[in-house]
């Protein structure tokens, strides 16, 4: 008989193998069990499930195993308890049917679920989810493409928050998915096998029998649009006579831009079922990747069936840059267009859909191909309320549930995001009450404000997907001292962010950036923090040096890219640390001219021909005479906040932020130490209270307090980092630039 071990189940925090079937084990468990990375384990709780090995963090407990909240409910341990772990053997499941929301079912070929499912144990019962096994390295695992892209295409956000349930396996609970494994939806179609590793995925396309039907009410915020392409479509489709007879034609050409997942490809089906046309959808990506020859001869299979469907028909392409980009056109583009041009003489309509519109080819645009031109705008805090509204109206919610503070706190969230967010909340509360209900009784589910709180803290809007900084929880209020200075950053950064409206009202542009200048460690990136804490903005960092390349035109791009991501994201707040080393004076660089075009480039982000709504800039440096001054006239960094250094009384509340959870022994008196520390900066503070919790484990590893015998030695290794010149030199500086 196997080796079996009891363990305590642990909730592993989010992270990079979340919700992916993997469980982790201290490396002598492994040892015990004769396993290794990537092998199933069996594991018995209320109920049983498997899993796949992998090696704990360094310092886990080999008392724990841990897991994260879909194997823990998978167990019936969602509070934790004991679980029995034993090796699993693996053995290739020969079938596998699952079951899932129809949105899921409809857009999610089992082809891509196989794809999706690949390398995870499953049981019946289990809830899984599309998120790949992607993390352990599995041997004969084929190559295959960015499924998390393709499913992200198909789904929006909501592929990675959505659950499936195993309904049935054929040959033994605990089973790998392999390629040789038919993968089904219940009652559903099923998949092939494909036979090795080359198998090429086929490009997408869909009729609108297999997706969900969709209403125009279902898309709060985008009627105007709506009624635009259904007059379109109408006219060209049941109206040609009156066009005939008044001499003219119409193009059925559309191309709809948008931020990615705010419904542009719902909005097409939509009016499609209005006006009663079928929908044939292709995802481009996928025609992208084919050769050039497999991909022509599948836009003529598409276009063919298209045209000999019979009816109205619209022909969808989703992310049509793929296929046809501005910079480098192909073959593909070539013929793409030709075909175009052909289907849309026939009366077929053709909306092509894209989430970058600056990288399409332009002579799509022309008068007799993609004519009209519809922009799906980022909702506002009014559209993302409505939008809640229609996402939630089938939940049971709380009384405690506030739809308008969530729309307030999710700005940057596109249609697919909310509806990620609403998932993810249903999915919390289902979790969180199947105990609950199985002890007493069977009183009616429902979502809760915590459910939502807890799923806000895993669901990001999709344009901050490459955001580097986390938003901190600290707040203004926790910085101590600094007055003028935080009040200066309220009004300068928060209200724009915050009351767009009451600028507007009073007819004037609010403040466009700031830029924070003081010596090294005196806490400029610490405010920043503070203020993503507050005011509810997303938040884009990037360190001055990061947007600079020694490839022409990649530095100006990456520019290009920041603000655009920051106006989709809006409300943003963009934070530029070392802003010295991205926009020095012009003409003093040897380098060829790439500062200059890159501060040429700011120059005409933050103050150019098109408006930056709702974004503002900050900027952090402690040499800001090296700044081009043609950065800091009004309508750019327009005021200048100087953080200078903590003075006795700010020094003193430091030390008690940054001793808040470090247990000090009564006769430190932090207000005396902070007092004697003349010449100590923000960082110089944390350092000391840190160096003084290391001379307590000096003493003894069992200390449970740190002592004033412990700060004192501190103090005498901890050094003050300010430069007096410096300090006297920004200090004179702020005299005659403060704002």
């Amino acid at each position: 008989m196997d080796e079996e071990l009891k363990l305590t189940a642990a909730l592993r925090l989010a992270g990079l193998d979340d919700r992916r079937g993997i469980v982790r084990l201290h490396p002598e468990v492994m040892t015990a069990l004769e396993i290794n990375a990537g092998d199933p384990v069996r594991l018995s709780g209320v109920t049983t499930t498997a899993a796949l090995a992998a090696k704990a963090e360094p310092g886990a407990s080999r008392e724990f195993l841990y897991a994260d909240d879909l194997t823990l409910g998978n167990l019936g341990l969602r509070d934790g308890g004991q679980v029995t772990v034993a090796r699993q053997p693996a053995v290739a499941a020969r079938r596998v049917t699952l079951a899932a929301e129809a949105d899921v079912v409809a857009l999610v070929s089992p082809e891509i679920l196989r794809l999706a499912l690949l390398g995870k144990v499953v049981s019946t019962g289990d809830q899984v989810s599309l998120r790949p096994q992607d993390v352990l390295p599995l041997s004969g695992r084929p190559q295959m493409p960015d499924i998390g892209r393709r499913l992200r295409n198909r789904l929006g956000y909501q592929w990675n928050v959505a659950l499936l349930t195993v309904a049935e396996v054929t040959e033994s609970d605990g089973a790998v998915i392999t390629m040789d494994t038919v993968v089904g939806w219940q009652d559903g179609p099923v998949s092939t096998p494909v036979p090795g590793p080359a198998a090429r995925p086929e490009a997408p396309a869909t009729t609108d029998p297999e997706v969900p039907p969709l209403s125009i009410d279902d898309l709060p915020g985008l009627r105007t649009q709506a009624k635009e392409l259904e007059e379109l479509l109408d006219l060209g489709f049941n109206h040609g006579e009156v066009l005939a007879r008044l001499g003219t034609k119409i193009s059925l050409g559309v191309l709809i831009t948008g931020p990615a997942g705010s419904g542009k490809s719902a909005l097409v089906r939509a009016v499609a079922a209005q006006v009663q046309a079928r929908v044939v959808q292709v995802w481009a990506p996928g025609l992208a990747a084919l050769t050039n020859t497999a991909a022509a001869g599948r836009l003529r299979e598409l276009a063919g069936e298209a045209r000999a469907g019979g009816g109205p028909t619209v022909l969808l392409f989703s992310d049509v840059d793929a296929i046809a980009p501005r910079d480098e056109p192909g073959p593909i583009s070539i013929v793409f267009r030709q075909l175009l041009e052909e289907t849309l003489r026939t009366g077929v309509a053709v909306v092509a859909t894209t989430s970058r519109p600056e990288s399409v080819d332009t002579s799509l645009r022309s008068p007799d191909l993609l004519a009209l031109q519809l922009a799906v705008p980022l909702p506002d805090t009014a559209m993302r309320l409505e939008q809640l509204r229609v996402l939630t109206r089938g939940m049971p919610l709380a009384e405690d549930v506030r739809l308008d503070d969530i729309a307030g706190r999710t700005p940057g969230f596109v249609a697919a995001d909310l509806g990620a967010l609403a998932r993810e909340a249903g999915v919390r509360a289902a979790l969180r009450q199947t105990d609950k209900r199985e002890s007493e009784g069977t009183e009616a589910p429902e979502v809760a404000m915590a459910d939502f709180e807890g799923a806000l803290d895993v669901v990001r809007p999709t344009s901050m997907a490459d955001s580097t900084l986390e938003v901190a929880s600290v707040t203004l209020d926790d910085v101590g001292d600094m007055v003028e200075v935080k009040q200066m950053l309220t009004e300068s950064v928060l209200w724009p962010l915050t009351y767009p409206d009451t600028f507007a009202r009073l007819g004037v542009s609010p403040p466009r950036g700031v830029l924070l200048y003081g010596p090294p460690g005196c806490g400029k990136t610490y405010l920043v923090k503070a203020i993503a804490g507050t005011g509810k903005a997303n938040v884009l960092s990037v360190k001055g040096a990061e947007l600079l390349s020694k490839w022409v035109g990649d530095s100006e791009r990456a520019v290009r890219e920041l603000f655009r991501r920051a106006r989709e994201a809006a409300p943003t707040l963009v934070f530029l640390d070392e802003v010295d080393a991205l926009a020095p004076t012009r003409g003093q660089a040897n380098d060829g001219g790439t500062t200059d075009r890159v501060v040429a480039a700011l120059l005409t982000e933050l103050d150019g021909v098109e408006d930056l709504r709702n974004v503002v800039v900050v900027g952090a440096t402690n040499r800001p005479d090296l700044i081009d001054p043609a950065l800091l006239r009004p309508g750019r960094l327009e005021r200048l906040v100087y953080v200078p250094p903590p003075d006795a009384e700010a020094r003193a509340e430091i030390l008690k932020a940054s001793a808040k959870s470090v247990p000090l022994d009564e006769a430190v008196d932090l207000v005396e130490l902070g007092a004697d520390l003349e010449g100590f900066s923000a960082a110089d503070c944390a350092a000391l209270i840190r160096e003084s919790a290391l001379s307590a484990m000096r003493e003894s590893l069992e200390a449970t307090t740190v002592t004033a015998a412990n700060v004192a030695t501190a103090r005498e290794r901890v050094r003050p980092s300010l430069d007096p010149g410096q300090v006297a030199w920004l200090a004179a500086y702020a005299e005659t630039h403060q704002a």
